[in-house]
């Protein structure tokens, strides 16, 4: 699989070129008895034709292992190219560096100054002079500003017109170079139609048939050889002839024109078809029904778990907390259950203990319910056997080994298991015996109230209040920027001591987080509210309402989960609580995902 968006031609050129021969070369080298002949593949040839085409630098990524140094080092963010070497003199028309690869006369080039946010300056090169290992690279005159140039300049090339001219001619060719086999079936008889049906190599089918009927031959009646002369004449299609099933009566007179016509007609609506869309069709999962039953089966004969919540439960509101200050002052306010994530999964035995602390001074009962991990990789199960420890009331199921891992003790999934349709909310409430399902984050509130409707609404746990995840990855930029370690043995957890936001285009802050796998979260600077659907989702028969933080104070805390009880017990409208948010949040609030 090669992914690229919104690339160019030329990309999509070098890189399947390059990993074809790459993936030829290490076939005939793992199997030497099937090898075939091949052209020299050159690594670095190939590493030259990705780089120019398009890249911000290329990686193993975690192939080799993790190493956080070595996956991006984040010095720029758009394409460069290939580095030639740094600015070491500077002259009128063009600067003195020592060459890491060679340039010639109309290849582009830009002066990095370190400063990718701002304007670089860069142009063709219009010759190219070399004395004693160092070469003069000459521009246009006046094509740059030399004034924003300076020695210690990184230089790029970030083009070359030959290796464009190249890669252009690999594919504006009069004939393709690949053509997709084909199978063509003849089927006729005197007096009757021509019918002529093609077939490509994934099962598509066409059919066409001529105006006239088949004349009896007077002298050659049509054989298949002649068939497969005029069918193969597939000029610069994409396809060849492959296979000819010859189902034709005897002594049939098909003129060559007839047969041309039919060919191109069958070919135009083959191209057409292939175009279109795939239609998917979805069959019966005898096995699944055996276990669970006709998923298919209304809402409404759905048989609710023994775990789910009470229809007609109230609404109330559940504080999902990431810090001491936040779970200490959740302890202090009236709510039964409190979700708490922690980066260090030692610390949950701490939380359970404080919780049983408050409940002795006061008397009244809290669930501590604990968020392990969004990921789980093959050799964690150290953490799994931490969180096991702790005495948690009850855990977030967040991936489906946690399912299986925890299966022992109460569990409520979370929003990673993606419960986007009441298929998957049966299955997983049925089979996992999960108390609750969180509504998936890319739900609206259309599709929401639609899920709450085809279900039983006491299954779901809407969020009401959070900064979206926009995105979680295996790269620790705390390790790779706050130390100079590969990953958690040798980092020092910065982590823990240590706050990281990371600037878009526009200027806004986006707080990052790091997991007990060193996994970091990246989460959107303005907090997400559903305030303005959360009646209508009450009405549905939604209970249980979740209100996360992530950076804020103890006392924003308290001011938060004022707010929304207001709001479901009807004493604050939803545009009132919406000004208090902004206030009470200084970036701001959104609707985000959540808008109709």
């Amino acid at each position: 699989k090669i992914e690229g968006r919104l690339k160019a031609p030329e990309y999509v050129a070098a890189t399947t070129s390059v990993y074809r021969k790459a993936l030829d070369a290490a076939w005939n080298k793992r199997y030497p008895e099937q090898a075939t002949p091949l052209a020299p593949f050159s690594e670095q040839d190939g590493r030259y034709a990705l780089e120019m085409t398009f890249s911000r630098g290329l990686s193993t990524g975690w192939l080799e292992g993790v190493d956080n140094q070595k996956l991006v080092h984040a010095r720029f963010g758009k394409k460069r190219g290939l580095r030639l070497g740094m600015v070491e003199r500077i002259e009128r028309d063009g600067v003195w560096l020592a060459l890491d690869y060679e340039v010639k006369a109309g290849d582009g080039v830009v002066l990095d100054r370190g400063r990718p946010d701002e304007r670089e300056e860069g142009g063709r090169i219009t010759s190219v002079d070399t004395e004693k290992n160092r070469s003069f690279i000459r521009f246009l005159r006046d094509s740059i500003n030399w004034q924003r140039v300076t020695v210690g300049d990184t230089v790029y090339k970030t083009s070359d017109p030959a290796l464009d001219k190249a890669l252009r001619q690999s594919y504006q060719v009069e004939q393709p170079n690949y053509k997709r086999p084909i199978s063509a079936t003849v089927r006729g008889q005197v007096g009757q139609p021509l019918i002529l049906s093609l077939q490509d190599e994934e099962g598509r089918v066409v059919e066409v048939e001529s105006n006239q009927a088949i004349e009896a031959a007077q002298n050659r009646p049509a054989d298949e050889a002649a068939l497969r002369k005029q069918l193969g004449r597939l000029g610069s299609t994409a396809f060849h002839l492959d296979a000819l099933d010859n189902q034709l009566a005897d002594g049939c007179m098909i003129p060559a024109s007839t047969l041309n016509q039919l060919r191109r007609d069958a070919v135009d609506q083959l191209i057409a078809l292939r175009a279109r869309p795939l239609r998917w069709q979805l069959t019966e999962n005898r096995e699944l029904n055996r276990e669970k039953g006709d998923l298919k089966t209304e809402a409404s004969s759905l048989t609710p778990s023994s775990h789910s919540s009470d229809l007609k439960s109230p609404s109330y509101l559940i504080p999902y907390v990431r810090n001491w200050e936040q779970f200490d002052t959740a302890l202090t306010l009236p709510y039964t259950e409190i979700y708490i994530e922690l980066e260090d999964p030692r610390k949950y035995a701490e939380a359970v203990q404080r919780a049983r602390e408050a409940e002795q001074q006061d008397g009244r009962k809290r669930e501590i319910w604990v968020a392990p991990p969004r990921m789980f990789k093959t050799g964690e199960d150290f953490i799994t056997k931490q969180l096991l420890k702790c005495g948690a009331d009850g855990f977030l199921a967040r991936n489906h080994e946690h399912l299986n891992a925890l299966s022992q003790h109460r569990m409520r999934g979370d929003f990673s298991l993606n419960v986007a349709n009441h298929l998957t909310a049966h299955y997983l409430i049925d089979h996992w015996k999960l108390e609750r399902l969180t509504a998936s984050y890319d739900l609206n509130t259309t599709q929401i109230d639609a899920l709450l409707r085809n279900s039983q609404p006491g299954w779901f746990e809407i969020t009401l209040h959070q900064h979206m995840p926009m995105f979680h990855m295996e790269h620790c930029v705390f390790c790779a920027f706050l130390s100079e370690g590969k990953d958690f043995r040798d980092c020092g957890r910065p982590c823990d001591t240590q706050q990281v936001q990371l600037k878009d285009r526009v200027g806004a802050l986006h707080p990052l987080k790091a997991d007990a796998g060193c996994r970091n979260t990246l989460f959107n600077s303005k907090a997400q509210t559903g305030a303005d659907f959360a009646l209508d989702m009450a009405k549905n028969g939604a209970a249980a309402f979740r209100i996360e933080f992530l950076n804020e104070s103890g006392d924003e805390v308290r001011r938060t989960m004022k707010h929304y009880d207001a709001l479901l017990r009807g004493e604050l409208d939803a545009e009132t609580l919406w000004k208090e948010l902004k206030l009470i949040n200084q970036l701001g609030v959104t609707r985000g995902t959540l808008t109709r």
